[in-house]
C-alpha cells in the first residue's frame, strides 16, 4: 500500500455535485473566497496519510466549486507541506493566520506537529479541525477552537479492549509496544484499561523496534498463557518480525491493535502470506466491507463516484473520506450561518449532533470536541485490503 507521491493530485471533480457533499447549489457570484488552510505532510517519511487526505480535500473543493461554491463563494485551499516537521508546521501556521488570512485550518496530520501548533491557533481563535489521536490535543477550555475529526487514542484503546474481551471473549492478554514515547504510554494505558475491565494482563513489554529477534518476548508471552497479543507500535518491521516468529512457533494467537498492523508494507516483510492471518487492526465501520464485499451504502456510493477520479488502490478510503468531511464541515458552517468568521464556524461546529459525514457521524458541543463515536471504531482483518478498505474482523454483526 505504498504511496506513489508523484501522483497524489486529482483531476477535476467533473459531474460530482455539491449535493453529494450535503451542500446547496448557490448561484455563482463575485465574492471573497472561503480560504481553508491545509497543513499537510505531503512529503517525507510520514506523508502517506497526508497524501490520502489531500485527495479528499481536492475532490471536495473541486466538487463544491463546480456547483457554484458556497453562497457564491469559492473554496480556496491554501496548502502548506509541513513534511512532518513540527518547526515547519509552526512557521506555516503563523503564515496562514497572519498573511494568508485563512478562515479555518484543517490539519496537521500527525500529533507531533499538532502539539506544536494547537496553542498558536488557540491564541488566534482560529477554527481548527484535525485527525490526530493524542488525547491532550483536545481540551475544550484551553483550546476552544480545536475539534477532532478522528477517534482519540483512548477510543482506539477502548475498541481494541472491547474486541478482545467482548467479541473474542479472551481474558488473558499480552500487551506489547515499542520503546518510543508513544509505545510506552500506549502500553501503560492499555494495560490499565484491561485490568480495570477484569482481564488478566499476563505479559507486558516494550521492545526496541530494531530488535532483530522477537523470539524471547513471544516465548514469554506464550509461556505466560496469553490468549491474544495487543500491539501498540507504528513500526511495521517490528510487527512483521512478530508475525514471522509466531508462525515459526506454530502458535495461532491473534494479534490485535494499532492500525499499522494493516499497512501494506507488512506484505513485503512477512515470510509468507499466511503469517498475516489472525491479525486485526483498528479500522472504521464506515470504511469496512461485510461478507457481501460491500461497504455501508453511503460509502459504497462514494466509492462508485470516486472511480476514475480518485485513486484508492494505494491509499486508505478513510483518509480520503476524512479529507472530504473536513472541507465539507467548513463549507457547511459558512452555508448555514452565512458567515466565514471564526466565531460563526466554531459556533456551528459546537452545535452539531450526529452530522453524517463519509468517515463518520460527528457530534460536538462546547464541552465535547471529540466528535467521533467509539462504536464506529472496529477491528479490520489486517490482510484484507481492497481499494483502501478492509473486511470487518470476525465477530461483528455487520
Amino acid at each position: 500500500m505504498a504511496i506513489n507521491r508523484r501522483h497524489f493530485t486529482l483531476g477535476t471533480a467533473g459531474a460530482v455535485s455539491a449535493s453529494a457533499l450535503g451542500l446547496a447549489h448557490p448561484a455563482i457570484a463575485q465574492a471573497e473566497p472561503i480560504r481553508i488552510g491545509w497543513l499537510a505532510a505531503l512529503t517525507g517519511p510520514s506523508s502517506a496519510p497526508g497524501v490520502g487526505f489531500n485527495r479528499g480535500v481536492i475532490y471536495a473543493a473541486e466538487a463544491i466549486n463546480a456547483a457554484g461554491g458556497v453562497k457564491g463563494r469559492r473554496i480556496e485551499i491554501i496548502t502548506r507541506d509541513t513534511q512532518g516537521d513540527p518547526t515547519k508546521a509552526v512557521n506555516a501556521t503563523q503564515e496562514l493566520i497572519s498573511q494568508a488570512k485563512v478562515h479555518a485550518i484543517w490539519g496537521p496530520t500527525n500529533s507531533g506537529e499538532s502539539l506544536a501548533v494547537t496553542p498558536i491557533m488557540a491564541r488566534a481563535k482560529m477554527p481548527n479541525i484535525h485527525p490526530c489521536v493524542v488525547d491532550s490535543l483536545i481540551d475544550e477550555r484551553r483550546f476552544p477552537n480545536a475539534f477532532r475529526i478522528s477517534p482519540s487514542n483512548t477510543q482506539w484503546d477502548d475498541a481494541v479492549r472491547n474486541y478482545c474481551l467482548a467479541i473474542l471473549k479472551l481474558k488473558k492478554i499480552a500487551v506489547i509496544g515499542d520503546t518510543t514515547g508513544y509505545g510506552v504510554s500506549a502500553v501503560n494505558a492499555s494495560v490499565a484499561g484491561f485490568k480495570k475491565d477484569g482481564a488478566e494482563v499476563v505479559y507486558q513489554a516494550n521492545i526496541d523496534a530494531t530488535q532483530p529477534d522477537m523470539t524471547p518476548d513471544m516465548l514469554r508471552a506464550r509461556n505466560a498463557g496469553a490468549q491474544a497479543i495487543v500491539v501498540w507500535s507504528v513500526s511495521t518491521g517490528m510487527e512483521a518480525r512478530m508475525m514471522n516468529t509466531r508462525a515459526a512457533m506454530n502458535w495461532d494467537v491473534p494479534f490485535v491493535g494499532h492500525p499499522s498492523l494493516s499497512s501494506g508494507e507488512i506484505g513485503g516483510l512477512i515470510e509468507k502470506p499466511a503469517n498475516w492471518d489472525k491479525v486485526y487492526a483498528i479500522g472504521y465501520r464506515s470504511c469496512s466491507y461485510g461478507a457481501d464485499g460491500k461497504l455501508p451504502p453511503k460509502n459504497q456510493a462514494l466509492v462508485e463516484r470516486l472511480a476514475g477520479k480518485v485513486n484508492l488502490q494505494d491509499t486508505l478510503l478513510w483518509w480520503v473520506a476524512c479529507g472530504i468531511d473536513a472541507i465539507d464541515l467548513v463549507a457547511k458552517a459558512v452555508d448555514t450561518t452565512g458567515s466565514s468568521s471564526g466565531e460563526a464556524i466554531i459556533g456551528f461546529w459546537n452545535g452539531l449532533a450526529k452530522y453524517e459525514g463519509y468517515f463518520g457521524n460527528y457530534s460536538y458541543s462546547p464541552t465535547r470536541h471529540n466528535g467521533y463515536p467509539v462504536a464506529d471504531v472496529v477491528m479490520s482483518a489486517a490482510s484484507s485490503a481492497k481499494n483502501g478498505t478492509f473486511a470487518l474482523a470476525p465477530g461483528y454483526s455487520g
